[in-house]
């Protein structure tokens, strides 16, 4: 989703996912695939990286620094993948062929994962391999009808010249939350040093929602729950989201939800809950560990509920894939794709606004030379010459 969001001026080099599912789905989806390997990070060497990028891409796992996970953090089996990620960039640097710009993704729990400490080591690190940075978190609800906010820290190597517009004194709303700023504060001095507030405009207004990726109601590729399958959903909700679903009907016309199923604590004990939101989103997708993963999508109409699970194709749309991107067959596995990518609008927001930028003053030709290196889960590298 990284390369769909760069667009077709950058030219991937080398591409990686240990994930056998998902590099299937890449190699049937870019054709050519030469470039492409499925070995884990930990065994790739920089003899196997061509070229000097321009620009890496390293979104590695999250499991271990997100909320919902174990608190593994960059000490975890999955997000440790970190470690060896930078190893070969530093690798890279040490050759004379590091990137100009180096971007990583993950959730934004790895702001705060281990209080801080997680976050800390990786500007820590950056610091030390001669980078330039600063960090955002950008919604992709400001671009399609999904909540789901990210982080990402873009890097830059010391000879990159900025363009003054590019940057800021301070930290701005919205790209600069207040976890951002507190994990800001918490960063030595000497860090500090190398640190960047970077500049983005406010997207335009969304235009679209919810409804509007969804399939027809009368679609036969949609399996509708059951009728008793939908009044186990409402069973499991609180007063406050019956209500939400009360206010809904009261409406007398088609209103679209999604519905969550999460574990709260209520009195000492814990209950599966369903949760339900009306504001024209989706919910943040996931990937589909268990049956609570999963997202499903709720149709009122006047008093009649439906129920069903958000399809593979629509969960493909909220993460911005046209609808020319072929799916695996499975579901889970196609959810799982769409669950664990970065939110392909949200990338080429920052490629137009940013990497471009930072990239003009550096380019010999008129022709732009781009290279993605995407390494264990979702990472990536890229060259602009």
């Amino acid at each position: 989703m990284a390369r769909l969001g760069l667009g077709p001026h950058w030219r991937c080099l080398f591409a990686n996912d240990w994930c056998k599912k998902k590099a299937a789905a890449y190699r049937v989806n870019f054709g050519n695939t030469s470039h492409f390997s499925s070995a884990d990070v930990r065994k790739i060497s920089i003899t196997d990286l061509p070229g000097k990028p321009d620009l890496v891409w390293g979104s590695f796992p999250c499991q271990d620094l997100s909320l919902a996970g174990a608190g593994a953090g960059l000490e975890g089996e999955r997000s440790g993948v970190f470690w060896p990620f930078l190893r070969l960039i530093n690798g890279l640097n040490r050759k004379g062929r590091g990137p100009s710009i180096l971007v990583l993704e993950n959730v934004v729990g790895a702001l705060t994962s281990h209080d801080g400490l997680d976050f800390l080591a990786i500007v820590k690190a950056l610091s030390q391999g001669g980078f330039r940075f600063g960090a955002l978190v950008i919604n992709s609800e400001y671009f399609l009808p999904q909540s789901r906010p990210r982080l990402f820290i873009v890097a830059i190597s010391e000879d990159i010249k900025i363009p003054d517009n590019l940057l800021s004194s301070g930290p701005m709303a919205p790209w600069h939350t207040s976890s951002l700023r507190q994990a800001y504060a918490r960063i030595p001095a000497r860090i500090r040093e190398s640190w960047l507030w970077w500049n983005l405009p406010v997207p335009a207004p969304r235009q679209s929602e919810l409804a509007d990726l969804l399939e027809p109601d009368n679609s036969i590729n949609l399996n509708w729950h059951h009728p008793a399958e939908t009044r186990k959903l409402l069973s499991l909700m609180s007063p406050l989201n019956l209500d939400k679903v009360r206010v809904a009907k009261n409406k007398k016309s088609r209103v679209v939800g999604c519905i969550y199923k999460r574990t709260r604590s209520e009195n000492g004990v814990k209950v599966q809950r369903a949760e339900v939101r009306f504001d024209g989103l989706s919910g943040c997708l996931r990937t589909p560990g268990g049956g609570s993963s999963r997202q499903t999508i709720i149709v009122v109409n006047g008093d009649f509920v439906r129920s069903r699970l958000l399809s593979a194709r629509e969960a493909a749309r909220l993460m911005g894939l046209p609808d020319s991107y072929m799916l695996p067959n499975k579901y889970n596995d196609a959810y799982h794709l769409a669950g664990d990518g970065v939110a392909v609008p949200v990338v080429s927001w920052l490629e137009f606004h940013l990497f471009k930028k930072l990239m003009a003053g550096r380019m010999k030709t008129t022709v732009e030379i781009d290279t993605i290196l995407r390494t264990t889960n979702k990472a990536g590298m890229a060259v602009n010459a």
